[in-house]
């Protein structure tokens, strides 16, 4: 099971869960041991067919950090946090943890869209 090392120590995953919000977008940073990125990848893999199944999901896109750095990205989007709650504290979410390598940190954090008048729209 990865290590939960949120990106805000003082508002972490389960603070940010128990908030009712709308569309929403989950920004998941992972790290881990270059020998590891095999072993991470299909437990990803598993997880996001996982998730793709759940009520309120939108869509997830991984990405890799350029050059040797064994540093990923996950972005997925989903219609409300109760959907993600929903599909994040799911059981057999929660036993597929085991699958990670050791090695694996992981950074989950909530976001909104926010309008920023001429540049972005919400």
């Amino acid at each position: 099971m990865p290590l939960m090392r949120p990106l805000d120590p003082a508002f972490p995953i389960d603070r940010q869960i128990a908030i009712d919000a709308t569309s929403i977008v989950l920004v998941n940073l992972f790290t881990l041991d270059k020998a590891d990125e095999q072993t991470f990848l299909d437990a990803w893999q598993v997880d996001a067919a996982f998730m793709k199944r759940q009520a309120g999901f939108i869509s997830t896109q991984l990405h890799r950090a350029i050059g040797e750095s064994p540093t990923y990205l996950n972005c997925a989007v989903w219609e409300s946090t109760a959907d993600f709650r929903a599909a994040f504290t799911h059981p057999e979410f929660r036993a597929k943890l085991s699958a990670y390598p050791s090695s694996a940190v992981a950074s989950p954090h909530l976001f909104q869209k926010v309008a920023v008048p001429g540049i972005c729209v919400a």
